[in-house]
């Protein structure tokens, strides 16, 4: 039989580790062969939950081949001649134990937690009782959330090609778009082509044409801030009276 002082203090393995109630459970772990059997198991009960008492130790050599299963606590870890490769199979032998019926690994075998609409109203700090106080110290908010047909009836009496004004600044131009405008955001657009280079773009916005007008001549705006009829063109050489 081997003595201790026989095995180098230096000598370590690598061993890969497997868990019999685990079935993802595998680890590589490094072993001193200095090691008491009940000091291996004391490393493996932090990595697997297994307690110390309830597991028992099985070694496999590299082709699968059971070597010896490490049955005294006391021997050191090198006495059942570990090798790099080889597998440590962890056996827990506890029938109620954590790892027991695969819990720790299949969440469909866990209970949810339900509770009833009457119970939840009555908690406090929920996310139902921080929108219900959102809204009521933000009114605006909540009423005016954008539809798809936000601002329609303002288009009734705007139509391409009509003269108008634009707010703010009284900026003039020509409609060339009326609208939902879905890649800027929902509700309805004017498009307006200004006389002046006071826009942002030629008609193309973010990757779609909505109209064609001069570079820097278009706008998209909502239909709040333009008004229609007759608007001809500035004076550029009007002046303010004196």
């Amino acid at each position: 039989m081997a003595n201790l002082l026989q095995i180098p203090s230096d000598d370590s393995v690598l061993l890969r580790v497997s868990h019999s109630n685990l079935k993802s459970f595998s680890a590589d772990v490094r072993f001193s062969l200095q090691m008491t059997v009940e000091s291996v198991k004391e490393k493996l009960w932090k990595k697997s939950g297994t307690s110390v008492d309830s597991m028992s130790l099985e070694l496999f050599d590299d082709t699968g081949a059971k070597v010896s299963d490490l049955n005294d606590n006391s021997k050191p870890f090198g006495f059942y001649s570990p090798h790099d490769g080889y597998r440590l199979n962890i056996l827990d032998l506890d029938p109620s134990s954590v790892t027991a019926g695969g819990w720790l690994e299949d969440t469909s075998l866990v209970e949810k937690y339900s509770i009833s609409e009457e119970a939840y109203d009555k908690l406090g700090g929920t996310f139902r009782k921080y929108k219900e106080k959102f809204a009521s110290q933000n009114p605006s908010v909540v009423e005016n959330k954008i539809t798809d047909n936000y601002m329609e009836d303002l288009c009734a009496n705007i139509k391409v090609g009509d003269r108008c004004e634009v707010e703010p600044g009284e900026k003039r131009g020509v409609v060339k778009f009326v609208g939902r405008a879905e890649n800027i955001a929902p509700g309805f657009w004017i498009g307006v082509q200004y006389d002046e280079p006071l826009g942002k773009h030629d008609g193309m916005v973010r990757g779609k044409r909505y109209f064609t007008c001069p570079s820097l001549h278009g706008a998209m705006v909502r239909p709040e801030k333009v008004k229609v009829g007759d608007y001809p063109e500035k004076d550029p050489f009007e002046e303010d009276e004196i």
